[in-house]
C-alpha cells in the first residue's frame, strides 16, 4: 500500500492508537479514513481496520463483508494480497455467530488462495490462522453456500494432516515445550500449525521434521519415534 495514502496514513496512525490502547481514538481514525476513501481501493483499506472496532459480531460481519465487496470491485493487482485474510476474517467473524459450516467454507476459499499473501510472517500467519480455523470448523463438513457464489470446492478433508501422524507429532511438541527444545519448535512449529494439505505442504513438514532428526539432539526413544514419522505413508 500506498504511505503517502491519505487513507493508509489515517490508518497506521490508527493502529498506533490501537498499540497505546486508545481504541475510541483508532476508530475515530478507522472512520475518518472511511469517510474519505476515493475509490473502491481506498474503501476497502478502510473498510478491513472498521471490522476490527464494532461492537457486535453482526456489525464486525457486515464490515468484513464490505472489505471483500470491495476488493472484489477494484478486481486488480493491489488486492490480490488481501484475499487470504479477508477470507479468514469473515470465517472468524461468521464462528462468533454460530454459523460454523458458512466459516468452514470462507477458511476453505482462504485456503485456496493462501498462495497469494505476501511471503514472511504475514503470510505464516495466515497459514495458521487458515489451519486453525479448518481443524475449528472440521465438526461441519456440509459447505454453505457463500451469497452470488458456487459452493467451495475441493476435498477439505485432505487439508488435515492424518490423524496417527498428527497425534505423534503433537506428542513430540508438546514434550519439547516441556523442557524450552527452542531449535526444534522453532524448525517443526511453522510447519505444522501451517500446514494445509498441499504437497509443498507435506515436504515442508516433512523436511522440517528431517532437519531435527539429523541434529541427533534428542533423547533416543524421541530420536526414535521422530523417525518413525518421517516414515509414515502420510509423509512419504
Amino acid at each position: 500500500m500506498d504511505p503517502e495514502l491519505p487513507v493508509v496514513r489515517l490508518c497506521v496512525e490508527g493502529m498506533r492508537a490501537e498499540a497505546d490502547g486508545q481504541a475510541d481514538r483508532a476508530l475515530g481514525l478507522f472512520q475518518q479514513a472511511w469517510e474519505i476513501a476515493a475509490d473502491d481501493y481506498e474503501a476497502c483499506i478502510a473498510a478491513h481496520y472498521l471490522a476490527r472496532h464494532q461492537n457486535s459480531p453482526e456489525e464486525t460481519l457486515r464490515w468484513n463483508q464490505e472489505c471483500l465487496e470491495r476488493a472484489d470491485r477494484v478486481g486488480d493487482e493491489r488486492v490480490v494480497g488481501f484475499y487470504p485474510s479477508l477470507y479468514v476474517n469473515l470465517g472468524q467473524a461468521c464462528r462468533r455467530l454460530g454459523r460454523t459450516a458458512l466459516a468452514h467454507t470462507y477458511f476453505a476459499r482462504a485456503a485456496e488462495r493462501v498462495g497469494e499473501a505476501p511471503e514472511g510472517q504475514y503470510g505464516d500467519w495466515n497459514r495458521f490462522a487458515i489451519a486453525e480455523g479448518l481443524r475449528e470448523t472440521a465438526s461441519e463438513p456440509a459447505v454453505e453456500v457463500i451469497e452470488g457464489e458456487d459452493a467451495a470446492g475441493g476435498d477439505i478433508a485432505r487439508r488435515h494432516l492424518d490423524a496417527a501422524v498428527d497425534g505423534q507429532v503433537r506428542e513430540l511438541v508438546a514434550r519439547w515445550c516441556a523442557r524450552a527444545d527452542l531449535m526444534a519448535l522453532a524448525l517443526t512449529l511453522p510447519a505444522y500449525l501451517g500446514y494445509l494439505g498441499t504437497e509443498g505442504d507435506r515436504v515442508r513438514l516433512r523436511s522440517a521434521l528431517h532437519m531435527v532428526h539429523a541434529a541427533r539432539r534428542l533423547p533416543d526413544d524421541e530420536q526414535t519415534g521422530l523417525g518413525a514419522v518421517i516414515g509414515a505413508a502420510a509423509l512419504e
